[in-house]
């Protein structure tokens, strides 16, 4: 982990909060629950518990994996339906395909993303090649949700695939850290994903005893999901590792901090730093959709049960 790397981090550019920058306060760290999604496959639910004020304008995040599979047992989802919001699925290790009832599709592996807005509706499976399921094999990746607002959540379907080599990299000024910039943007540099809610994504390796502190957006919220290995967040220093979550308050400039060893599979303390802009506006969530009213909520599943929101296609079936 992971497979988009560089190695020698100075060469990149370097980003910094400036001095003054107003350090965001931790509000809080807890522990992902472990359950199973899809056809069965392992995931630890990254947002759950968390009051929805301080994760708007995400909904959920899945970290799947980390998890070795024998060979015949690796796993995906079925044909579901989608409507309301976007999906981004990063994977870091090993190989997913999707493909959807409004032409989307595509094969991601090692570093790559594929970015689905629902919108007005459609269904999609994501699953491994059957090479791989023969195989076995390492797989490990995350999938978060992204609301839309309520004047985009009937727009037509939308499909990006970002491969790893267009994720923007960056590092800090001692080159202790690996920034993948995802989506949206940081100290001036941009990120390749196209966002309706504006948001910053990125995957982070910070060496063994190294710190990082980022500018980031006083309008957005912040949010940390350690992937591998452990470390601190905040100025106050508060441990977070491997499967743990973190809430930050308002301010202008994140830090963490990686602890001197490291014991993971990872040399690096891998996370996750996002956040957006929240659209403050009512949420609901019910299965696959979400939208802003339970009226909407239920004429979604009767669109599904109608058939509206596409067909599998038969040669799928």
């Amino acid at each position: 982990m992971p497979a988009v790397t560089v190695e020698n981090p100075l060469v990149l550019p370097r980003v910094a909060a400036p001095a003054q920058a107003r350090q965001r306060p931790v509000l809080y760290v807890g522990t992902a629950p472990a359950g199973f999604e899809g056809e069965g496959f392992p995931v630890r639910r990254a947002f759950a518990g968390i009051d929805y004020r301080h994760l708007d304008p995400f909904i959920m995040m899945d970290q799947m994996g980390e998890v070795d599979y024998a060979a015949g047992e690796p796993k995906g989802t079925p044909w579901h339906p989608h409507r309301g919001f976007e999906t981004v699925t990063y994977l870091i290790d090993g190989t997913f395909v999707h493909q959807d009832t409004h032409g989307g599709g595509g094969t991601i592996k090692d570093g790559d993303t594929q970015w689905m807005t629902a919108g007005s509706g459609l269904l999609h499976i994501e699953a491994p090649p059957e090479a791989l399921v023969a195989s076995g094999g390492l797989f490990h990746g995350l999938q978060l949700w992204v609301n839309l607002p309520r004047k985009d959540k009937m727009m037509p379907p939308r499909y990006q695939d970002i491969g790893g080599g267009k994720v923007r990299l960056l590092t800090s000024s001692d080159g202790g850290a690996l920034v993948r910039l995802i989506a949206g943007e940081i100290g001036g540099h941009q990120g390749p994903g196209i966002t309706h809610t504006p948001i910053t994504m990125t995957h982070i390796s910070l060496r063994p005893g190294a710190e990082l502190t980022l500018p980031w957006r006083p309008d957005f919220n912040a949010l940390a999901y350690g992937l591998a290995g452990h470390g601190t967040a905040g100025a106050e220093r508060r441990p977070f590792g491997t499967g743990r979550t973190v809430v930050f308050g308002e301010g202008d400039a994140i830090t963490v901090r990686a602890d001197d060893a490291q014991d993971s599979r990872s040399e690096d303390f891998e996370f996750v730093l996002l956040g957006g802009q929240p659209i403050r506006e009512p949420m609901r969530h019910y299965g696959p959709f979400v939208m802003n009213t339970d009226a909407e909520l239920a004429q979604a599943f009767e669109d599904f049960r109608a058939g509206r929101l596409g067909t599998v296609p038969a040669d799928a079936a």
